[in-house]
């Protein structure tokens, strides 16, 4: 194959989260091992469009730049993804970009994820305790549960799975299964399962577990290859015990 001089990407763009959107083409030179974001800046630090016109910088997300902060999500070539792990020479050219559908769009391929951190809100997923006086150690987590905890704590709220989840749209409150996890994982802490009752009764509300479809995309296109079913899976079965202590518990017995 002749070596590539040039890489061609066809950007979604939007100005405002008001306006409609629109198709940019920019052609930027080829480097090897560069990534979507490379690209990118390549582009922000002479945004010339393929015409040859003058433009505003593209504008998108990002910070660590190695998979792990989950700002830099987009939909690559009709897939959501991190654009900091997308390899220019793995990707068909043109190089398609859009912002993902599930999130208001900011200005081009910035958008806001807000709704994830508000469904962390809803299940709680912090471990709560007192920071007026030192507690001292905690209990300790067994190795074997903390392994597969560990696995779950790689979320990084990136929105992939709620992009690819189909009950996560603009006419259903489903909260989506990152934070169905979340709640397995802090769950599963030793202090934080003093308060399971109420993560469980957060799943439980509106929104909650009870909106999954079980469509099973979400676990195919998570970066960090979360076990999402099994957590959905396993926040089923502990919220279906949960309604039945709240329906035989002590409001019942008086």
């Amino acid at each position: 194959m002749a070596e590539q001089s040039t890489v061609t990407f066809i950007i979604t763009r939007q100005d405002s989260p008001e306006s409609s959107p629109y198709q940019e083409t920019f052609n930027i030179p080829y480097k090897r091992n560069m990534n979507v974001i490379s690209g990118l800046m390549e582009i922000r630090q002479n945004p010339v469009n393929a015409n040859g016109e003058k433009t505003s910088p593209v504008q998108w997300d990002m910070n660590c730049l190695e998979e792990v902060c989950g700002a830099c999500s987009m939909v690559i070539n009709g897939t959501a993804r991190q654009s900091c792990a997308a390899l220019i020479d793995e990707l068909e050219q043109p190089v398609r970009l859009k912002p993902m559908n599930t999130f208001p769009v900011v200005r081009d391929l910035f958008v806001d994820r807000e709704q994830m951190f508000d469904s962390l809100k809803q299940i709680k997923a912090w471990i709560p305790i007192d920071g007026t006086y030192d507690l001292g150690e905690g209990p300790r987590m067994p190795e074997k549960k903390r392994q597969w905890a560990y696995e779950l704590s790689k979320c990084m709220s990136c929105g992939v799975c709620l992009e690819a989840c189909p009950n996560v749209n603009d006419k259903s409150d489903f909260i989506g299964p990152a934070a169905l996890s979340q709640a397995r994982l802090f769950n599963a802490h030793p202090t934080g399962e003093m308060n399971k009752s109420e993560r469980l009764e957060g799943l439980m509300e509106d929104g909650g577990i009870s909106g999954c479809g079980n469509a099973q995309n979400c676990v195919q296109v998570c970066p960090k290859g979360i076990p999402l079913t099994t957590s959905i899976a396993a926040m089923n079965r502990a919220t279906n015990i949960q309604s039945f202590k709240n329906f035989f518990g002590s409001d019942h017995a008086h």
